[in-house]
């Protein structure tokens, strides 16, 4: 009985994925916009906590006044989240993973993702911690 219980249920598993899915369009056509993360050499961040939601699509704007060299880091966000695309100029990267994104002068960079795995990450700049570059993000 449990052999027939077990293939039944694998069945159906089977069956259901054989399904198209439900969703309506691609849920990469519109990504939700996040507030832009400024990076200000007097300030430090403009936005030090965002909240998210697994599997919704972000574009996440960050703009550098140039003043100084930032290398921003959010290694765990980036290692669970699906990173569809970075844009650079308007010059789209197509990256398979990501680590970090640095600044060598006053400029934007957009990142296209969509958070995976609930949890808190943080993102900083290294070495400027302590000088208010220093924030999280809260997957839901």
């Amino acid at each position: 009985m449990k052999l027939a219980k077990r293939l039944s249920a694998a069945l159906t598993v089977l069956g259901l994925a054989a399904m198209p899915a439900a969703a309506d369009g691609d849920p990469t056509r519109r990504a939700t916009r996040l507030d832009p993360l400024a990076l200000d050499a007097a300030e430090g961040f403009s936005t030090t906590r965002y909240t998210v939601s697994t599997g919704t699509y972000y574009r996440w704007r960050i703009e550098s006044d140039g003043l100084e060299e930032y290398k921003l880091l959010a290694p765990e966000l980036f290692r669970e989240s699906w990173i569809d695309q970075v844009v650079i100029e308007d010059l789209e990267v197509k990256p398979y993973g990501l680590h970090a994104v640095e600044f060598d002068d006053e400029g934007t960079i957009d990142i296209w993702f969509v958070p995976i795995r609930p949890g808190t990450y943080r993102f900083y700049v290294e070495g400027l911690e302590t000088q208010g570059f220093s924030g999280e993000f809260v997957v839901q």
